[in-house]
């Protein structure tokens, strides 16, 4: 056998090196980011969206979901701007800051983790922050009326097939959002709302519906009544 050249050999260094740094480039970019305390094997549900601003509403579906869903923690991901909407939020900062001061249960937490990471999509957020902590059971959590439209997110059977999906009813969505593409595709994967707990442990794809009790508040309402700015 032919023992390697010595080009051969410098070659292989070369990739060997680059491998070492591409790997630590990538751990350094997943040490990076500032996300809220978790265990190893905890089931995180994730409530997005540009809370402009965050209300009662939000903490109301989230204590739901933790109680119906076997959650661990429920992390809001603080968005730096809606890509369905035309007109941009108020500053980052302040959502921010309005979101900490609204949550005080110990198994919730905010996270500006969109704007650490540079992504924009859900599809794009949830593959990052899986990256990032592959360690954690992640569950995305929307209300009704998301999933109505949900055929419009960019990359949303993307969303479907790496996570499961809690669904809580908002007033007036129950039938549209039952009735939308995305639930007539996945409908096989839907897990019956009394069985609802087991939704954090699935694996994906896997949905699940729930009728909630729910609080007629809006982020929309309170912009217009001058209360947020």
């Amino acid at each position: 056998m032919k023992s390697a050249s010595k080009t051969q050999l410098c070659q292989k260094e070369v990739v060997e090196n680059a491998g070492q740094r591409l790997w630590s480039r990538q751990k350094g970019h997943a040490m990076k980011y500032h996300l809220p305390f978790s265990r190893p094997g905890q089931v995180v549900g994730l409530l997005g969206g540009s809370f402009d601003p965050p209300h009662a509403g939000h903490v109301h579906i989230s204590r739901e979901a933790l109680r119906r869903f076997g959650l661990d923690q429920v992390w809001w991901l603080v968005t730096p701007g809606n890509p369905l909407k035309e007109k941009g939020p108020a500053p980052l900062s302040n959502r921010i800051a309005a979101c900490q001061a609204l949550l005080t249960h110990p198994r919730m937490a905010v996270s500006d983790f969109e704007a650490q990471a540079g992504t924009r999509y859900t599809a794009e957020s949830l593959t990052a922050i899986q990256s990032a902590r592959p360690e954690i059971r992640f569950v995305w959590l929307m209300g009704a009326d998301n999933l109505a439209q949900f055929d419009h997110w960019k990359g949303w059977e993307t969303i479907l097939q790496r996570v499961p999906v809690g669904v809580l009813a908002r007033p007036g969505q129950r039938i549209s959002a039952r009735m939308s593409k995305a639930a007539r595709i996945y409908a096989p994967f839907r897990i019956k709302g009394r069985e609802s707990l087991r939704l954090g442990r699935s694996d994906a794809p896997a949905w699940c519906f729930v009728n909630v009790p729910m609080r007629h508040i809006s982020s929309t309402e309170l912009r217009q009544a001058g209360n947020w700015s």
